[in-house]
């Protein structure tokens, strides 16, 4: 990446010999006499760092630096001060410059670090900016959109995480998108372009599951004809996703440890010890720390696991997406079946609002596909959603007939809530928006026996 790098100072002899010295360690260099010019010349926008004087004529460092950090924050701007201004450096720093130096220059290796740390960053932030964009452009086949407040907060989560190298997990029910957050979280990390290699660990019994993560040596169980690698090895360098990481039996998990604490495995049957450099990203739709508690997960492995946590949202406390995630797989599966299909009625919307969306992102993405596929028009109807649909809806409702008594009617109406949640009154009270004592006092008016 060639980084371009201005140079602002009244006094030529610093102004040319900077500009010198960045040329022999191969930088593109221009240069600027005053502030106003250089902000003329920055705002044609192919500066990637400000090398700057803080008192000049006209325009002063310091409002240059505040222009630069206003209108792009990603392009540092490290400060010149001389000997008696040192003051005005440490404010400067407090405004947002990246560093200073003082005048005159005469350590030039220290120059060069702080250009070096500083365009560092900068190549940091154009990676993530460019890749970022890439996973934009993704969102509308792949479906991690969304504008609800839950999900912008975990993409914000990704954007932060993505780029270190800390194990990250993921937890969610099946079927909200945990591993399209793992293809996000690698996607934007500088593992981009390595192996990313993912294992359903649920779907393996435990023998295999060794033999798949860490490799085998020839005639070290039945059925070794050769030597495998592991899923371990194949991920040098790049991403491991783990998806049911809450199913794996206790001995991996020691074993699984080890690797996360110090990078080092051997095979099964093996005695080469074996070192890798990955990135862990764990998933599982099950309570962890649940599973702690019943000694069924070591909660040591856990916090390994879990430097950083992204929790997935279900589809029912995100149905305000509804209309964005139906577009886009309107959009995915018209073109994918050569239909034409240019919305849906309003009461086949109803039915879809009305769903509580139990295998989340992923049943609604099947629905979409299975009403395109069975739509009679141009428009899907109420009849060409799959019937799981409208049970789900009809038996949501609550029929109350006209002439009942508002006293009658919440009775149907909590006692209707209760049989929905199978008994559980923490949950109807919440849903009712009601305190617990509240449903208690109700429910005893209604004759049911309530646990103290």
């Amino acid at each position: 990446m060639n980084f371009k790098i201005l140079v602002v100072d009244d006094e030529k002899n610093i102004r040319e010999g900077l500009a010198e010295s960045l040329e022999m360690e191969g930088y593109d260099v221009v240069t600027a006499s005053d502030g106003e010019s250089a902000y003329k010349r920055y705002q044609r926008g192919d500066i990637d760092l400000v090398i700057t004087d803080l008192r000049m004529p006209g325009m002063s460092g310091e409002d240059l630096l505040k222009k630069v950090k206003s209108e792009t924050p990603g392009v540092a701007v490290i400060v010149l001060t001389g000997h008696g201004t040192v003051r005005d450096a440490v404010q400067a720093m407090k405004d947002g410059a990246w560093d200073f130096l003082t005048k005159p220059i005469q350590d030039l290796d220290r120059l060069n670090i702080i250009v070096q740390r500083a365009l560092g960053n900068r190549r940091r932030r154009l990676e993530q900016q460019a890749l970022e964009e890439e996973l934009a452009k993704r969102k509308q086949s792949e479906i991690i959109i969304g504008e609800n407040h839950a999900m912008r907060n975990m993409m914000d989560t990704i954007v932060r995480a993505a780029p270190t190298r800390a194990s990250i997990l993921i937890t969610g029910e099946s079927g909200v998108g945990k591993e399209l957050v793992a293809d996000a979280i690698h996607s934007l990390s500088p593992r981009n372009g390595k192996p990313f290699i993912k294992v359903h660990c649920a779907a393996l019994a435990e023998s295999l599951l060794e033999s798949e993560l860490f490799g085998h040596e020839k005639g070290s169980f039945t059925g070794a004809t050769s030597r495998k690698r592991g899923k371990f090895e194949l991920a040098n360098e790049g991403t491991l996703f783990l998806d049911e990481i809450g199913e794996i039996d206790q001995n991996i998990q020691i074993k699984l440890l080890r690797v996360l604490q110090e990078r080092k495995f051997e095979r099964v049957g093996g005695e080469e010890t074996i070192e890798v450099d990955i990135r862990l990203v764990a998933a599982t739709n099950r309570d962890l720390k649940a599973e702690i508690e019943k000694g069924k997960f070591r909660e040591d492995l856990y916090y390994r696991l879990n430097v950083v946590s992204i929790a997935v949202p279900p589809l029912r406390e995100r149905k305000d997406d509804l209309h964005i995630l139906i577009n886009a797989f309107l959009k995915q599966f018209t073109a994918e079946n050569d239909k034409k299909i240019t919305g849906i009625d309003p009461k086949a919307l109803a039915e879809i609002n009305g769903y509580n969306w139990p295998g989340n992102v992923r049943e609604l993405r099947n629905c979409i596909e299975s009403a395109v596929v069975m739509a009679r028009g141009e428009v899907i109807t109420k009849e060409d959603l799959p019937p799981s649909i409208h049970s789900e809806h009809e038996e949501s409702l609550i029929r109350i007939p006209q002439g009942t008594t508002l006293e009658k009617a919440e009775e149907l109406l909590i006692r209707a809530t209760l049989n929905a949640q199978k008994g559980n009154k923490s949950e109807t009270a919440r849903v009712l928006g009601i305190g617990r004592k509240t449903l208690h006092r109700k429910l005893e008016e209604y004759g049911f026996a309530v646990d103290s």
